[in-house]
């Protein structure tokens, strides 16, 4: 077992790489309550298209990871999994991402009870033609509702209007039709290529001991079979630089326009690893914040003409050979809103980040990364996720104070290409 010490913010990360490839980390927490676990694959929806080394290559239907999470939770002995962490005193859950799938369980008692469940249910799929059919329907009926979301249309919208050919423009769920042709023996073949223990991570935070909690999970290990798994290859169509439609636009029954904008990321920026990672990702969220966060010029003025609400933002998603900026909202112009964006950002972008602002806005992100590590549900889901690019979460304090003003205003330049900007709108119905 290592242990890594991170001075700065005086935390202790246990870590050990177990004979069958499981990647285990145990942050202990000795002052909080709740113990909060995640067990994550790295597999996704976008990972359509694999073929584990000197076998064949496959191509599964979209909305496979989605639709195989769903059928984690079934046992063969017919118990649900839900009611046993209920039992237990755990609160349980999971979710599938474009990049990663992640099972966890909270609780305030009975960790390793808990932790064994996770383990055991995870590591014991139980698909048959008629759970997978029966499934077919309830997945079918969540498609449809999230059809009807503007929220998640708009959103949506934005990826299929900057992506050609990626995956990641597919939703996460496929579609009524792509999950028609998922069958067991599908699930399966995607259950041992991305399931396998040194695909996977397991982090625990709370008021643990390591030891003990590494040494149950050692011995949960030896007591399962796992075959040798080569290297998965992981394929993906060629993507242009630029977007697949400058506007996509829809009419759904909504009483006010969402639009969303943003800027789609260079090719040879969507696989950078470890600290460029971070470097990356924190130099590009303060520049939209500097540009159009709440405290900007530029914020204020749309939001004083009634283009925008509170609820206006802007996000940067860094991932598997994808990635872009994703700025809007609620508007009730988005024909004004997208004009006055392409009219007065540009001045503002040749201009670059002053020194005062550059320093604000990097003090304020380090001081709320530092609060978001007494959320243990935050440190679990962020970690695993910088863990899947080489990089690590308690890396981001420092990377942030080591950022330049230079630096910012390269990646704003750099980032901020109007040949890879698209737009996604969601109109009110005129019926």
């Amino acid at each position: 077992m290592q242990k890594v010490e991170f001075d700065q913010i005086q935390e202790s990360l246990f870590f050990e790489e177990l004979p069958n490839g499981l990647s285990v980390y145990v942050l202990p927490k000795k002052n909080f309550f709740k113990t909060y676990a995640t067990f994550t694959t790295k597999y996704g929806s976008i990972d359509n298209t694999f073929r584990v080394k000197g076998k064949e290559k496959h191509e599964v239907p979209d909305g496979i990871a989605h639709f195989l999470e769903h059928k984690m939770f079934e046992q063969a002995s017919g118990e649900d999994v839900f009611q046993e962490f209920s039992r237990q005193g755990a609160s349980a859950n999971a979710f599938t991402s474009f990049t990663r799938t992640a099972y966890l369980f909270s609780s305030t008692g009975q960790v390793e009870k808990n932790l064994t469940t996770l383990l055991d249910f995870v590591q014991s799929p139980y698909f048959t033609e008629q759970n997978v059919e029966k499934e077919k329907g309830i997945i079918g009926q969540e498609i449809r509702m999230y059809d009807d979301n503007p929220d998640w249309r708009v959103y949506f919208g934005l990826f299929e209007a900057m992506y050609h050919h990626h995956p990641v423009k597919i939703d996460i769920a496929g579609t009524v039709e792509s999950i028609s042709k998922i069958t067991k023996d599908l699930l399966y073949t995607c259950y041992e290529t991305f399931y396998h223990p040194n695909n996977m991570v397991l982090f625990i935070i709370g008021p643990v001991d390591p030891e003990a909690i590494i040494r149950l999970v050692k011995e949960n290990q030896q007591n399962k079979s796992f075959p040798d798994q080569p290297e998965i290859e992981r394929f993906f169509p060629d993507e242009p630089e630029e977007v697949a439609e400058a506007i996509k636009e829809i009419e759904l029954s909504v009483g006010i326009s969402k639009c969303m904008f943003g800027f789609k990321e260079k090719a040879d920026k969507v696989n950078v690893k470890g600290n460029e990672f971070l470097k990356q990702e924190m130099a590009t969220q303060i520049v939209l914040e500097a540009l159009l966060g709440p405290a900007s010029n530029l914020y204020q003025s749309l939001y004083d003409d009634g283009l925008i609400d509170d609820g206006f933002g802007t996000d940067y998603t860094l991932d598997r050979g994808f990635g872009l900026s994703i700025i809007g909202g609620d508007t009730p112009d988005p024909d004004q809103l997208l004009q006055r964006i392409k009219t007065e950002l540009p001045p503002l972008i040749e201009k670059g980040l002053d020194r005062d602002t550059f320093e604000r806005i990097r003090k304020k992100k380090i001081g709320a990364n530092l609060r978001y590590l007494n959320s243990p549900e935050w440190i679990a889901n962020q970690f695993t996720g910088y863990r899947f690019h080489d990089a690590d979460l308690f890396d981001l304090v420092p990377c942030l104070e080591a950022l330049t003003l230079d630096e910012v205003n390269r990646r704003m330049q750099e980032h901020m290409q109007w040949d890879r900007f698209a737009v996604s709108i969601v109109r009110p119905s005129r019926d």
